[in-house]
């Protein structure tokens, strides 16, 4: 009963952020869209309204673990490990604006699917083959622009906390985009928005931001070791954050 209580009015208070954040973020877009057309500003402030948003939400502790850049180079793919529907709140601490990839369901949502479009993120239709050749269209613009784009090449949720198998299409985008990957790693979020569940549970979780992979001068055939040189990055920081959050065992 106390989680339930507990879950109702986390989700009001969600809410309500995102209600007042759309209307921040249309008054920015109207007087900024004439020049600033890589939408930084409207695409920061909806990464903001989900920090104050996570940070108001009474069971969750969010931060960042280690240093990481103030700024990042504008032609970089992230791409991170998908652990619960509160990975994106999780991800937004970190301090620059990037486009997201998300299914198109997100986009359907009321208030917060209107702010994603506003800040520019791009939708994708799971295993729609036009779709996806469409989005990576759409990321390769934004990274021709100088925007920074974060995708989750698992392409869903884990199960039970284990890194599925990383899909090609992010990797493929930064080889032909000529881009660098930059591997996320999140630890913890699992158990603060559970797969299949609306209630919130209570968590400490983390984000860290590893070494950039360059992509200059290689090819198809580096494919596979790039991914699982990402792959290989975000295990060991995961392993390294796994004590400090609430998926430690014990």
């Amino acid at each position: 009963m106390g989680r339930g209580l507990l879950s109702f009015w986390t989700w009001f208070e969600i809410g309500l952020c995102a209600l007042f954040g759309f209307l921040i973020q249309s008054v920015l877009w109207l007087f900024t869209w004439p020049f600033d057309r890589r939408r930084l500003i409207v695409g920061r402030c909806f990464r903001l309204v989900g920090v104050v948003a996570a940070r108001l939400t009474p069971c969750w502790h969010f931060g960042v673990y280690g240093e990481v850049p103030r700024r990042i180079e504008g032609r970089t793919v992230f791409v991170s490990n998908h652990e619960s529907q509160a990975d994106p709140f999780l991800i937004s601490f970190l301090p620059w604006e990037m486009k997201w990839l998300a299914k198109v369901s997100l986009f359907k949502i009321p208030i917060s699917g209107w702010m994603m479009r506003l800040a520019g993120d791009i939708p994708i239709l799971r295993g729609d083959g036009d779709s996806a050749k469409d989005a990576m269209k759409q990321c390769a613009r934004w990274l021709d622009r100088g925007v920074p784009v974060v995708i989750f090449p698992e392409g869903t949720r884990t199960e039970d906390g284990k890194m599925g198998k990383f899909k090609d299409g992010a990797f493929r985008l930064a080889l032909d985009s000529g881009a660098q990957i930059v591997p996320i790693a999140v630890c913890g979020t699992r158990e603060a928005l559970p797969k299949h569940s609306w209630k919130f549970g209570f968590t400490r979780a983390l984000v860290a931001v590893g070494t950039p992979i360059p992509t200059a001068g290689r090819g198809a055939s580096d494919l596979e070791a790039i991914k699982a040189e990402a792959r290989t990055q975000i295990e060991a920081m995961r392993a390294r954050m796994l004590p400090l959050t609430s998926a430690a065992p014990g």
